[in-house]
């Protein structure tokens, strides 16, 4: 598994956001996975993690999933999700996400889900995804913290 890079400011995966997860993912190139704890911080209802930060961690993993497999970054047009079973703040957990198809660099569809540590899935996801426009990720890959040029093919340009 080789870890993916991060960003400054993402609330998820933001080094420098101190309100947010500082998630850190990684990839065997095919699948994205994550090991997490929800903090106290994150509950909803009583030692219940709030369910759309879970869907929040989830819809993270499907975009990363999209951007490993098909080389492109996309933002979520649809997010389902199903919670099978409360999830807990200081409970180790794992999340996986990957690409499922790949509409001719149109539209991604993607699926996660999210496991407790004896297995348990608590959580599953699908996701639809539209890649953004080659201008739109040459901007925001200057927040990026690591090298980008192994996960997403060359940004194109236009003119001279």
């Amino acid at each position: 598994m080789k870890e993916l890079p991060h960003t400054h400011s993402c609330f998820v995966c933001g080094e420098s956001n101190s309100a947010g997860f500082n998630l850190r993912s990684e990839t065997d190139g095919r699948v994205v996975q994550t090991h997490f704890v929800f903090g106290t911080a994150h509950v909803g209802f009583k030692q219940t993690v709030h369910g759309g930060l879970t869907a929040t961690l989830l819809d993270e993993l499907m975009s990363w999933a999209c951007a490993v497999q098909a080389k492109r970054f996309a933002y979520c047009a649809e997010l389902n999700v199903r919670y099978l079973h409360p999830v807990r703040p200081e409970q180790p957990m794992i999340a996986t996400a990957e690409l499922v198809a790949n509409r001719r660099g149109r539209l991604f569809e993607a699926k996660a889900e999210l496991k407790d540590q004896a297995g348990v899935v608590l959580a599953t996801a699908t996701g639809k995804y539209l890649p953004l426009k080659d201008t739109d990720s040459a901007g925001m890959a200057t927040d990026f913290v690591g090298d980008l040029g192994w996960v997403l093919q060359p940004v194109r340009r236009s003119g001279p």
